[in-house]
């Protein structure tokens, strides 16, 4: 049997008609740079996200980068993240003027330790960026607690996270900002490029407006220097259809997390991803650990099991990275974990049989406890 990591075909295969129709409507307009269908989409997203504002912009790159900006970062700042995470999170600091400053994660979660905020801090610090690692929100209290206390702004990355919640609330709405990708694989993908800031904040909503429009308050007419970071109007079009049966994909993916977890628990050699108390997770990510991971990574792509690594080389020992001076052992949760995690297959479309056979191969791979 053959297991895709992904299957878009799958995903797309019952929404064609209803995609094809809203990028028709897109056509006939031809709004295709911003316009109404990205507005649609905003006042949509924002509605769910249970935030006042969305912007619509060209990518979660660009959200992190923008939301940044608009909280006044800039040269000289410093920024507090974690290194398990994309290279996007550090480099939307990096080219907002700012230094990228690490802290370790939780062994459990995988996201940003808030105990280890105090060793980061310094005069320069000026904001703060959790991520929502695979779709778990992190522990966003205490963070928020001691961005308070210190005169932090608090920028979530949450480009993984669309949907899931922190104690009820909606992740993005937890910080002064919350930044989204919409890159096609995510649980809610666009057919290309696109992101979303959302914030409750209207002076971070409006100059958020102004920077992503070549700091256009009206045509022609530029109050600060800006870049081009628009939604396509197509992109705005489609992710409003696809918004509308998010819900139900995060219901599925949390289905397909429990039966991987009720196999795999058993098996000594596997750790399952943990979901804390606080979290309701959204699995864009099932990332499993295990210490002989080429030996269990290798055993599973000869079956047809396709599996990814997210992320096997932590941000602050990328190369690009070295000019910050971290080594090996600075951030021992997040290297361990580069070093064991396997993505297992993990989307809507996801049949029973097939995380079946995964759990199986999985078994046959690895030992399982003692039941004595």
């Amino acid at each position: 049997m053959k297991v895709p990591f992904l299957d878009l075909a799958a995903q797309h295969a019952p929404l064609r008609n209803e995609l094809d129709q809203a990028i028709a409507r897109v056509v006939d307009c031809g709004a295709f740079a911003g316009g109404p269908f990205v507005t649609e989409f905003e006042s949509d997203f924002a509605g769910y996200c249970e935030t006042d504002h969305a912007i619509g912009v060209g990518n979660g790159t660009d959200a992190l980068w923008l939301a940044l900006l608009a909280c006044g970062v800039g040269p000289g700042d410093e920024v507090i993240t974690v290194p398990s995470t994309f290279m996007a999170t550090a480099e939307a600091i990096t080219y907002s003027g700012a230094k990228p400053v690490f802290v370790d994660v939780d062994e459990r979660t995988c996201t940003m330790d808030p105990a280890a905020l105090p060793h980061a801090l310094s005069r320069r610090t000026k904001a703060i960026i959790p991520v929502h690692l695979f779709g778990q929100p992190a522990d966003m209290d205490p963070i928020l607690e001691f961005a308070r206390t210190h005169g932090l702004a608090v920028i979530e990355d949450a480009a993984q996270a669309h949907g899931a919640r922190y104690k009820g609330r909606r992740a993005g709405s937890l910080g002064d900002v919350g930044c989204f990708s919409f890159y096609p694989g995510k649980n809610l993908g666009a057919l290309g490029e696109a992101g979303a800031v959302v914030t409750n904040r209207a002076d971070i909503d409006e100059k958020i407006r102004v920077l992503r429009d070549h700091g256009q308050t009206r045509k022609y007419h530029h109050t600060m220097v800006g870049w081009n970071c628009r939604m396509d109007g197509i992109q705005g079009a489609v992710l409003r259809v696809k918004l509308r049966r998010l819900e139900a994909g995060n219901q599925l993916r949390r289905q397909h997390a429990a039966r991987y977890t009720s196999v795999l628990r058993k098996l000594d050699e596997v750790t399952c991803p943990y979901q804390a108390p606080y979290a309701e997770h959204v699995y864009h990510i099932y990332a499993i650990r295990v210490h002989d991971r080429d030996r269990v990574l290798h055993q599973l792509e000869q079956q047809g099991i396709s599996c990814g690594i997210h992320y096997p080389v932590p941000v602050h020992l990328q190369e690009a990275y070295a000019d910050l001076g971290y080594t090996r052992g600075a951030f021992r949760n997040a290297e361990a974990a580069a070093a064991e995690f396997i993505s297992l297959p993990m989307f809507p479309e996801l049949s029973a049989d097939q995380i079946g056979f995964v759990t199986q191969t999985l078994e046959q791979t690895t030992r399982p406890l003692s039941l004595a």
